[in-house]
């Protein structure tokens, strides 16, 4: 039965439960650091390895860490994986270290991981919570990789620095700027939602047991019937 949900949890984390385009957590770094494929592609690679080592510590300490300190046991446990992934990203690429800038050691207060190590982590068990961190932290970084090309691509006229556009359409700064970050983002968002659309063949399509006002319907119905 284990073995038969790990799918659905890395799956449910690239379009169902995006993080980024469905549960809207992670703005900041989606916004800010999405100037270049590069850039987009190390931070979502950098929160997902932090997502990794803490949902796993998490899940594995769920049962020993005491109910009145487990915020500030999450918060422990997140932040020294991401002081190692910092001092790992500025030992390799110093240029990347750069450019990320304040928003690397920020993974630390990073909603994503906080959320699934509350939600997530902390009531399952450690397959289930490296599933869960994977396919979350693979949705993460595919939205962010996607807006670092679009940007690269129409502000600059390259993708991870190789020219592809920029010698035959003038580049457009202000996909390189917050505007362009917005504009893009929304268009993401719209994209995914669209996607996650399921088809509806009537008014009652899914049955009314999806329906919010359920119970209010079937009180309606009752009172219609007596009245009948």
């Amino acid at each position: 039965m284990k073995k038969q949900r790990i799918l659905p949890e890395i799956s449910k984390g690239l379009i169902k439960e995006n993080p980024a385009l469905r549960l809207m957590l992670g703005m900041c770094p989606a916004l800010a650091v999405t100037t270049s494929a590069v850039n987009g592609l190390g931070m979502g690679l950098a929160t997902m390895a932090a997502l990794l080592g803490s949902n796993l510590v998490i899940s594995l300490l769920r049962k020993i860490i005491p109910e009145r300190v487990r915020i500030p046991a999450y918060i422990t446990a997140i932040a020294g994986f991401v002081t190692i992934i910092q001092m790992v990203v500025r030992a390799l690429s110093p240029g990347l270290d750069a450019a990320l800038g304040i928003f690397l050691p920020l993974i630390v207060v990073n909603c994503i991981i906080f959320a699934r190590a509350e939600l997530f982590a902390a009531k399952n068990t450690p397959m289930l919570a490296i599933a869960d961190a994977i396919g979350m932290g693979l949705g993460f970084t595919a939205v962010l990789l996607l807006m670092g090309i679009i940007r690269e691509l129409l502000g600059a006229g390259t993708v991870f620095g190789l020219v592809v556009t920029a010698n035959i359409i003038p580049p457009m700064i202000i996909m390189l700027l917050p505007p362009g970050g917005f504009f893009v983002y929304g268009i993401l968002i719209a994209i995914a939602n669209r996607l996650d659309r399921r088809p509806k063949s009537g008014r009652n399509a899914g049955g009314c047991g999806r329906c919010p006002q359920a119970g209010v319907c079937a009180a309606a119905k009752g009172k219609e019937g007596e009245a009948v």
